[in-house]
C-alpha cells in the first residue's frame, strides 16, 4: 500500500497516512486536531541506483520543484 499525505486546512499540518489506492481520494481526520478539512498533497519521491559506478545516481524525481535550484540552494523558490 502507499503512503499519501494530507493537508489539514485548519491547523495546517501534513499527516501521512498508509492506505489503498482505492481510498486515496477520501476524506481522512487530521491527526492533529481531528478536522475533516483536509485534502491530499503531490508527493515528491527521489529514487537511487549504483548502476555500474560506486556512487549512487538520481533516476527518479530528482528534477526538483522550480528552476532556480542549483545542489541546494533554490534562488527562485526558496524551497531548501
Amino acid at each position: 500500500m502507499p503512503v499519501y499525505e494530507y493537508y489539514c486546512s485548519d491547523c495546517h499540518i501534513k499527516t501521512e497516512l498508509l492506505r489503498p489506492m482505492s481510498k486515496a481520494d477520501e476524506s481522512v481526520a487530521c491527526r492533529s486536531c481531528k478536522s475533516m478539512h483536509t485534502s491530499r498533497m503531490l508527493s515528491a519521491f527521489v529514487a537511487f541506483s549504483k548502476g555500474g559506478s560506486s556512487a549512487p545516481k538520481a533516476i527518479a524525481g530528482a528534477g526538483g520543484g522550480c528552476g532556480g535550484c542549483a545542489g541546494s540552494n533554490c534562488g527562485s523558490c526558496g524551497s531548501h
